[in-house]
């Protein structure tokens, strides 16, 4: 995705932008705009193609940075990608922070073209309150683009977005716009305050689960929101978190097996993971379901990381048997090495049983490309939405 995105700002790109900011703006300096973005271009990473396109607009527009914010604010219907039109609001984060009222309205414009969460944590670092205010206004906006966007770019972790330092340390001011999103009709905006709250999760749990807790979980998107906020919580078998799932008091089952198949495997090969799991209980009960991987690392070190298995309401007796597939093969966040890759079983934040599989890779990962950057996950068209 990184290598499709950075290919995105190529030069054929960059003389369509030209030739519409032309149009846009006669006074446009087109040469230098050209120079600036095709010169050293095939050198330049995905972020740094995108923040050499928000630099050749400043050199090769006139006038103030109101002027320039005009002519953008007309290119942004041309552009029709909106990972592309992030530029457009980096503009605006780069050299408009002396003009607070301007910019916030731009960065609400530019959001449903390409999103405005990374250029509007600019203003939360420089203004927390003032821009906080807005951003909760924009939590109540028709347009859902808007209301994500009060949730998205007030995370405390965003990832690729600057860390919120004060958010991290005190999450409470934005609590009062994730009330006013608690039941949001759109999947979109739901997704969002579900990472924000889980973000707040690993850094004040009681917290985020107090707020939670205060809303009204009958409506079921509410109720959504809650189970994906508590989702590393309930990884980590915590009680309060499972009880926002239906899981209270102990967890009785009994396990007819748990295995993975095949025991030794080649990098980029696939394993078999199955389980019998039987309630013990007398009365119906809650199961979440997951799996942790504990990655062999280097110098007999080991990095664990909980996979979702499944959730389900087992009858007292009754028996769910299980499958999973999963390929192992290197990303851009993790390296595999070779050796014994533990699997462990665990309901309701409990171990229940354990399992491993040996990796073997080759001395030399043949043809093998470097892993791409992990990237934000691809946010729907502006068009695609409506």
């Amino acid at each position: 995705m990184a290598d499709a995105l950075k290919h995105m700002f190529d030069a054929a790109r960059y003389r369509r932008l030209a030739a519409d900011l032309a149009v846009l703006a006669p006074r446009f300096d087109r040469a230098r705009f050209l120079a600036l973005t095709l010169d050293g271009l095939d050198s330049r990473a995905l972020m740094g193609r995108l923040r050499q396109t928000t630099l050749a607009c400043d050199a090769s527009l006139t006038g103030t940075y109101a002027d320039k914010l005009a002519i953008l604010r007309a290119l942004a219907p041309r552009i029709g990608h909106n990972f592309i039109a992030i530029f457009l609001s980096d503009f605006v984060a780069t050299h408009g922070l002396a003009h607070f009222d301007l910019s916030l309205a731009a960065l609400k414009f530019f959001t449903p073209f390409g999103s405005s969460e990374f250029a509007v944590r600019a203003f939360l670092e420089r203004d927390l309150d003032r821009t906080l205010a807005v951003m909760t206004a924009w939590s109540a906006d028709p347009d859902e683009h808007v209301r994500r966007l009060a949730s998205e770019g007030s995370r405390p972790r965003l990832p690729w977005g600057r860390l919120l330092p004060a958010l991290v340390r005190d999450p409470a001011p934005t609590f009062p716009l994730l009330t006013r999103l608690a039941a949001d009709p759109s999947l979109y905006v739901r997704k969002s305050v579900a990472n924000h709250l889980n973000d707040i999760s690993k850094d004040h749990p009681e917290r985020m689960l107090t707020l939670v807790e205060s809303w009204d979980r009958d409506h079921e998107h509410t109720a959504w929101i809650a189970r994906h906020a508590a989702r590393t919580l309930i990884k980590r078998g915590h009680p309060r978190a499972l009880r926002l799932v239906g899981v209270s008091g102990a967890t009785h089952v009994s396990m007819a097996g748990f295995t993975v198949d095949p025991a030794t495997i080649s990098l980029g090969e696939t394993i078999t993971l199955a389980a019998r799991v039987t309630s013990t209980a007398k009365q119906p009960q809650r199961l979440v379901i997951d799996y942790v991987v504990r990655y062999a690392k280097a110098a007999g070190r080991f990095s664990a990381k909980v996979f979702k298995w499944t959730e389900a309401t087992l009858a007292p007796g009754a028996t769910l048997a299980l499958t999973k597939h999963q390929t192992i093969r290197d990303f851009s966040t993790r390296r595999h090495y070779a050796g014994r890759h533990s699997v462990d079983l665990q309901i309701n934040g409990r171990l229940v049983a354990s399992t491993a599989f040996v990796l073997s890779i080759p001395p030399k990962r043949a043809g093998a490309t470097k892993p791409a950057p992990a990237l934000p996950a691809r946010r729907r068209s502006a068009r695609s939405s409506r």
